[in-house]
């Protein structure tokens, strides 16, 4: 193993998260250690165990119509303490922004009249729901579950990427790989005072349950899914029975004067919460796709009633739209009157004349993003894209410049990555998972890291081939020295195994 950290290359300009000059970063000193421990050989067979298992477990994804098992590195990506922090509270502070914009948005909607973004920006959102106006949930969350999307830029700082308070999805692979990694890599682990996650799901339960309507003490939660061949299944059947609720279908749901039942052995139930896996446009055939079989007649109108819960609230996906992310720095200070924590990546919107007048001279230099994709869908990397693709994109701007955003192209930090038999530094993101329950907004520590496995490829998403990594969070304080990574072998056993344990 100490012959492939030797081997090892960082990705100039990149900012490598484990290696810095030569030596292991502060926070990787115990990993690093403890890996230089193992031949390359005990590496690869405990990998081929850990796919195996996953397999095994159906804990897979859908790419292209075929399920796979989720690809998992087995080196795991450390964030310290300190850095943590800085995390969790630009998230809170997101999230808390994010959710006195939708509630200003689906009814007096000052943000606009203020001038500190235009209604049409929202009015011309394919995501902005005229039938979510008036649903005004209970304890005031629409966004129970958010998944805030990070990236690491060349100088180590965290940028957010993108937001995600729809339905996002990925957690069920962060409860995973931590179990996964711990049986992979148990001294490892046993080193290292970790941050769990393995109590996300009671949490997230908490807050369905505060989300219920007002005067029922006792509530039903149940989660809804298209069904098992939605790629996504695995993560909605897991959630479901980690927190003891019910997976149903929308044809195990009737609605009846105003009241969302559920069909059951003993006959129709009363359901107060819904955690919906299920995109609006298919929730409910009344007023959104009337040919849509997934969701469930007269959901809508039961939740502007208040007698259901729809979580998250319909409507949200206003605030995932890139063009509105470009807006966030200004809502953030308008609604809670502070600048923003983690700052955006760089912007330009292709609706502005002077924006677009700029991004067209540089395509070449620049990433394109539509306004409402998803999964790296659409995503077009000037300085890897041909001259021709580079003129239908100028097509596509100059068709509906509403639609597109740019950004410089940042190269993605990142962590050293067990590639057939050897390590090899590929980019990263994160996911980290925010749950609201109308008194605090917590934030699991670690979330989904994002790995693109291909060399050089900046796109991390599932769907273009990318993996994942078990995300650490220490809990204590790390050490100041840095090792050199030709003395990471040297360090005793009895040393590494006198050090604190930590409960993952």
């Amino acid at each position: 193993m100490s012959q492939m950290f030797d081997a090892y290359e960082t990705r100039d300009p990149a900012y490598d998260e484990m290696f810095a000059g030569g030596g292991l970063r502060p926070a990787y000193q115990r990993l690093g250690d403890s890996l230089g421990r193992l031949s390359a050989s005990e590496l690869s067979s405990r990998v081929e165990a850990m796919q195996a298992s996953y397999l095994d477990q159906g804990v897979t994804f859908d790419i292209g119509g075929e399920e796979r098992a989720f690809p998992l590195d087995i080196v795991p990506r450390v964030i310290e303490r300190d850095a943590w922090a800085t995390i969790d509270k630009g998230v809170q502070q997101r999230v808390k922004a994010l959710e006195l914009f939708l509630a200003d948005v689906y009814d007096e909607g000052k943000v606009f009249e203020d001038g500190v973004i235009p209604r049409e920006v929202i009015t011309t959102s394919s995501h902005y729901h005229r039938a979510a106006a008036g649903v005004h949930p209970a304890n005031g969350v629409r966004i129970q579950v958010s998944g805030i999307d990070l990236i690491r830029d060349n100088a180590g700082e965290f940028r957010v990427l993108e937001d995600n308070v729809r339905v996002p999805s990925g957690v069920s692979y962060v409860m995973t790989n931590r179990r996964a990694i711990s049986a992979a890599l148990p001294e490892t682990i046993a080193e290292h005072r970790i941050r769990p996650v393995a109590n996300y799901p009671q949490k997230l339960l908490a807050a369905l349950r505060a989300a219920a309507p007002a005067g029922v003490a006792d509530p039903t939660v149940v989660v809804l899914t298209p069904g098992i061949y939605n790629g996504a299944y695995f993560e909605h059947a897991l959630l479901a029975r980690t927190m003891g609720v019910e997976l149903v279908e929308g044809r195990d749901l009737v609605c009846r004067n105003g009241q969302v039942l559920m069909r059951t052995t003993k006959g129709l139930a009363p359901v107060h919460v819904i955690y919906r896996r299920i995109d609006d446009d298919f929730l409910d055939p009344v007023h959104f796709r009337p040919d849509s079989m997934l969701g469930c007649v007269g959901l809508i109108d039961a939740a502007r009633m208040g007698n259901v819960t729809l979580a998250n609230a319909v409507g949200n996906g206003v605030a995932d739209d890139k063009l509105v992310y470009t807006y966030m720095p200004d809502i953030i200070r308008y609604y809670l009157a502070e600048d923003p924590v983690i700052r955006n990546v760089d912007t330009w919107r292709m609706g502005e004349a002077s924006s677009r007048e700029e991004v067209l001279d540089r395509l070449d230099e620049l990433v394109l993003k539509p306004v409402d994709g998803s999964g790296g869908k659409g995503i077009v990397i000037g300085p890897a894209a041909s001259a021709r693709e580079l003129d239908v994109l100028r097509e596509k701007i100059m068709e509906a410049p509403r639609s597109w955003i740019a950004q410089p192209v940042v190269q993605l930090s990142t962590v050293p990555t067990f590639i057939d038999g050897h390590l090899g530094a590929r980019h990263v993101d994160l996911r980290p998972f925010a749950v609201n329950d109308g008194e605090k907004v917590w934030v699991l520590p670690g979330g989904l890291t994002r790995v693109a496995l291909a060399e050089g490829e900046l796109i991390v998403n599932s769907s273009r081939g990318g993996g994942s990594k078990d995300t650490w969070v220490l809990a204590g304080p790390t050490s100041s020295r840095r090792v050199n990574r030709n003395q990471s072998q040297s360090q005793s056993q009895s040393q590494s195994q006198s050090q604190s344990q930590g409960v993952v």
